[in-house]
């Protein structure tokens, strides 16, 4: 499978709406307007989507209803949802899917407002829906950032990691955000402004947390031989994998260590490439914490050595490795599930569309979901024409 869908189809559109907040409009409004710009960018029509993919947290068979609002009779669909990660892991069906000539155009959308929106998912449903493991329920926990603090003290205590290297992560997704205009949070921030704020879960501050945003965003995914034609530089799908280890963190195998380790393998394999050809990384950053696990397991660090290498300036505007050029969850968006940010962002990378952001010279881009309490990961390598 790797050797025949290679470069075989391209993200030719993207689209953003709403990032930040959006009062008024619904999750489905959003995700609409994203998915008008995404075509409109590819230079399509909506007559031209016949096929669509999109998850949701709050809304009923998501699929169905965004084709019903965008007036869509998709000839191919898909609604999983395995959270965050779902919109990255979402190019695999649609790559399968394109390549069999099940359709000719695959839009992928996501959007949700759960910043100003008044039709919110109750805490204690969410909290209900975390606690899916008996073994978890009995200590209540008041939400993900408790499972991702457990990990993150467990990391700490096995390497020598810091909250100091933690913070270090989200000022440089700060320093990112304030080269990008659409960026919800671009104030000055400092590693003693980090350390200083309010605990949440310890380890983790709210600073070492991602946002609450609205948002929405779409990518349009065709064949090789379109991708030609249309007027926008093709982002070529070099290589996809998924991977998922559990779905409660009282089930995961190894606290420092997450099922990246597998998904960006695959990811690699396919795309006949490494962690030495990856220009810049787009990583699905809910806490602080996720950064420093996914640069290791997805092999551009050595075990317990991110923090370090965090801290010596790689990933942050000039460094070696850029991470999350937009900003990332921790300063740009946040709408409940970030994964197709990432996406959208390795692609205006790729472009080099990204204005002050930009990193010169990016071929070839990495753009990583997580989902779940580093349940489900998805990892998607994407070229220019050069890269293929």
């Amino acid at each position: 499978m790797s050797r025949d869908l290679r470069g075989q189809c391209a993200v030719v559109g993207v689209g953003l709406a709403g990032c930040g907040e959006a009062p008024g409009y619904s999750e489905l409004d959003l995700a609409a307007e994203a998915s008008r710009r995404a075509i409109a960018d590819a230079g399509l029509t909506l007559r031209d989507i016949d096929g669509v993919i999109t998850a949701s947290l709050e809304t009923n068979m998501p699929v169905l209803s965004l084709c019903e609002y965008l007036g869509i009779q998709p000839a191919f669909s898909d609604g999983t949802g395995i959270g965050g990660s779902s919109f990255i892991a979402h190019l695999v069906p649609a790559m399968l899917a394109l390549e069999q000539g099940l359709c000719n155009a695959v839009l992928i959308a996501y959007g949700s407002n759960p910043r100003t929106g008044s039709n919110r998912v109750p805490y204690a449903k969410a909290r209900a829906v975390l606690n899916a493991s008996p073994f978890e329920a009995p200590y209540t926990p008041t939400g993900a950032v408790n499972a991702y603090a457990l990990a993150a003290a467990r990391y700490m205590h096995e390497y020598g990691v810091t909250r100091r290297h933690l913070a270090q992560v989200a000022v440089d997704a700060r320093a990112w955000a304030q080269k990008n205009p659409m960026a919800f949070e671009r104030g000055p921030l400092t590693i003693t402004d980090v350390l200083a704020s309010r605990m949440v879960s310890s380890p983790l501050s709210v600073r070492d947390c991602c946002l609450v945003t609205d948002g929405a965003g779409a990518v349009v995914v065709v064949r090789k031989d379109r991708a030609a034609d249309l007027p926008r530089p093709p982002a070529y799908i070099l290589g996809a994998g998924m991977a998922h280890s559990h779905r409660s963190i009282s089930s995961m195998p190894d606290l420092t260590t997450t099922p990246a380790k597998e998904s960006g393998a695959r990811a690699f394999r396919m795309a006949k490439a490494g962690p030495q050809d990856v220009k810049v990384l787009q990583l699905y950053d809910a806490f602080t914490i996720n950064v420093l696990l996914f640069l290791e397991d997805l092999g551009f660090c050595k075990r317990g050595e991110a923090g370090s290498f965090v801290a010596d300036g790689h990933i942050g505007p000039g460094g070696s490795q850029p991470v999350n050029t937009n900003g990332g969850g921790l300063s740009c968006v946040h709408p409940g599930m970030y994964g197709i940010f990432a996406l959208i962002e390795a692609v205006e990378q790729l472009r080099g569309s990204a204005g002050e952001r930009q990193v010169p010279g990016v071929d070839i881009a990495l753009a990583h979901g997580n989902g779940g309490v580093f349940s489900s990961q998805a990892t998607a390598i994407l070229g220019t024409r050069n890269a293929l």
